[in-house]
């Protein structure tokens, strides 16, 4: 094993690890952390195969952007130190049926395909392409879902302002 390998399963092992403790854990703050290290190994895994800026883009976007207005909201709407609520035991089951369809329909879609292996190496991919593709309004184009998106984006700011400015209830004074 050499040490590309090593690095590759320290990363996917992290990333793996996090996600894991992501939704595992009961603190919010906690979860939020794990998620905000889950993504950073996604982007390293991205720098692992020589894709620097979809690994840049991972982290402003996702790691910058995301996780930093999770947190915020956290803190805004003070519940860092409290603990969620355990799930229902039919919810519980029907998610781990629902994460057992998709693992094998994603390993029966691995086994069908062969990869057969390219004998070229394609042409390399630069800024200009990526943005050029990304934009592209043609068949094969990724304006739509960039458009989409964006969207998400701006209603989770909404929704984060919207968390924000709600006031607590006023307790009533003892007299």
């Amino acid at each position: 094993m050499d040490g590309s390998t090593i690095i590759f399963y320290l990363l996917a092992g992290m990333t793996l690890g996090c996600g894991f403790l992501s939704v595992l854990t009961r603190q919010i703050f906690r979860a939020a952390i794990y998620l905000l290290f889950a993504l950073i190994g996604i982007a390293g895994l991205y720098f692992w195969m020589n894709y620097e800026f979809i690994a840049a883009v991972q982290i402003v976007v996702y790691v910058g952007g995301i996780v930093v207005l999770i947190i915020f909201s956290i803190f805004l709407t003070q519940q860092a130190g409290d603990t969620l609520a355990s799930p229902k035991l039919g919810r519980a089951l029907f998610s781990g049926l629902a994460v057992f369809c998709a693992f094998a329909f994603t390993m029966l879609q691995i086994w069908q395909d062969g990869f057969v292996k390219a004998g070229t190496a394609g042409e390399p991919l630069t800024v200009r392409k990526i943005g050029e593709k990304m934009l592209s309004t043609e068949e094969g184009g990724y304006a739509l879902p960039f458009e989409v998106i964006s969207m998400l984006l701006l209603a989770a700011m909404v929704g984060c302002i919207v968390i924000a400015l709600r006031q607590k209830p006023e307790t009533e004074e003892i007299k």
